[in-house]
């Protein structure tokens, strides 16, 4: 049942981001295209605009996919389709589980078409050789294998991706559990579920930092002489994330079992 909950939420969420794909991608072909054609001023402000819509469509393909997925969860849980949904021959922490699984694909999937987009966009051998320059630079500084920097990034990124995903899914099961203004108290207990992750990763690193000179010296400098610090933070960031991604799993899950008042 699982899987089929995944392919139902997945073939809808792609298909209501497909436009915004497709034009990332064709925008990105004419910026391309318009780029390398020379001695053109005309084709020149072409491919500019071009640039900024491809990169638009990018920004959009991130925003209108954590957007979505909370209206999509509200509808499904409490709206037109909650009725479908809790009749369901499957128990509410697999409905919840479906929703987190199909949001975290789905992201892979748009990154998938970002990253396809920036490739067929902007790609060239000068601008390969200034990206590999600056990981480089960077990894050097940090004294960090620029592969085990790229991927704690992208680790911290997704993570707090997740985060946010799940706080937005927080507010609307405890928005919807009051008598009125659902919507509006939605907002707000995502946005405190939202602080309290951020406040509690703080609070965690100060915590550490209490131990850990280095890490210390970042609440009390506004220079840093040691970037073995600046591991420590990106591993105790992930971890935080991580642990609140679970503990915030949990909550949801137990508060979906007490009972989903439908509209």
């Amino acid at each position: 049942m699982l899987g089929k909950l995944i392919k139902h939420e997945l073939n809808d969420r792609v298909k209501n981001l497909s436009v915004f794909y497709i034009l990332s991608i064709v925008f990105a072909i004419l910026t391309r295209i318009f780029f390398k054609i020379e001695n053109s001023l005309i084709f020149s402000i072409v491919a500019s605009i071009c640039s900024g819509i491809t990169i638009s469509m990018m920004v959009n393909i991130i925003i209108n996919s954590i957007l979505r997925f909370w209206v999509r969860f509200r509808q499904t849980m409490y709206g037109d389709e909650s009725y479908l949904t809790h009749t369901l021959p499957c128990k509410k922490s697999v409905i919840y589980a479906s929703k987190i699984l199909c949001a975290l694909f789905t992201m892979l999937i748009s990154v998938t078409v970002i990253v396809l987009s920036v490739f067929v966009a902007y790609y060239s051998k000068e601008n390969i050789e200034i990206f590999k320059f600056m990981l480089d630079s960077v990894g050097t500084a940090l004294n960090v294998p620029v592969p085990t920097m790229v991927f704690v990034l992208a680790l911290v990124l997704f993570l707090q991706y997740s985060c946010l995903l799940q706080n937005g899914f927080t507010g609307i099961i405890l928005g919807h559990k009051m008598q009125g203004g659902k919507i509006g108290f939605s907002f707000l207990f995502g946005f405190i579920a939202y602080s309290i992750v951020q406040m509690g990763s703080l609070l965690i690193i100060f915590i550490v930092a209490l131990f850990d000179k280095n890490i210390m010296e970042m609440f009390t400098s506004n220079t840093i002489t040691s970037t073995e610090g600046i591991r420590t933070v990106f591993i105790i960031v992930s971890i935080a994330y991580a642990l609140f991604m679970a503990i915030g799993y949990i909550v949801n899950v137990k508060l979906l079992k007490k009972g989903v008042n439908v509209e």
